[in-house]
């Protein structure tokens, strides 16, 4: 049985006296016992459901590990080849090189290069400006002081917590 089909057993009864209870679905009279072994399923359940949450959230912990270990390797080997074609290029100096195993060359390109001391002199037709950003920390305060900040309001969540 589901969490569900427990809750609708549950629910489903009526209490006669201390020792007794009538499902109102069968008709069928069930003593508390029963009542208390439904409970304890769904509670056992609502701790699995728990545990699984726990372990899922372990492997994810683990595989994001993997993961970042996985990117510092991509990284250094990364790097070891940009260093080796920097050592390359200066070796070669324009010049081709080619071998039944590899081939390379040299093509020009373009870059715009710049002083950062001149970027304020530069017209703002040639520069790139971000789309201003929410200060939420800022404006909770704001709130909290009393403050009224348009187009902004606090809410208040309720967020289940699994340890």
């Amino acid at each position: 049985m589901n969490l569900f089909e427990i809750d609708d057993k549950i629910t489903a009864c009526v209490k006669l006296d201390e020792s007794r209870v009538v499902d109102t679905e069968s008709g069928e009279i069930i003593d508390l016992e029963a009542i208390a072994a439904l409970e304890m399923e769904r509670d056992k359940k609502i701790e699995n459901l728990g545990c699984w949450y726990k372990n899922l959230l372990a492997e994810a912990e683990a595989l994001k590990a993997q993961k970042n270990a996985f990117a510092e390797r991509e990284k250094a080997k990364k790097a070891k080849a940009e260093s080796l074609r920097g050592f390359l290029s200066r070796y070669l100096n324009g010049k081709k090189f080619e071998s039944a195993k590899v081939a390379m060359s040299f093509r020009k390109s373009e870059a715009v290069e710049f002083d950062k001391a001149y970027l304020m002199s530069v017209p703002t037709e040639y520069l790139k400006f971000k789309e201003p950003e929410l200060n939420k920390t800022a404006v909770k305060k704001a709130i909290k002081a009393g403050e009224s900040v348009p187009g902004c309001e606090l809410v208040v969540k309720n967020n289940l917590q699994i340890k």
